[in-house]
């Protein structure tokens, strides 16, 4: 017996609050995590939640 993948549904409004509350928690902006991360000035947190924005942004249409 094979493991499935497992398929995760969202909403584009529940992927707009993911995304708001990943900016929240971080406590940064959008703006300030782009700035940063195109220096590669983000710690290792900051990175993940950076790269699921990105993620966020790109199921979105919004990349």
């Amino acid at each position: 017996m094979s493991a499935r993948p497992t398929l995760i549904r969202r909403t584009p409004a529940q992927l707009r609050a993911q995304r708001a509350a990943l900016l929240a928690e971080a406590g940064s902006t959008y703006e300030r995590l782009a700035e940063r991360a195109a220096v590669w000035a983000l710690a290792p947190a900051e990175l993940d939640v950076w790269r699921t924005v990105e993620d966020i942004d790109w199921l979105l249409g919004e990349d």
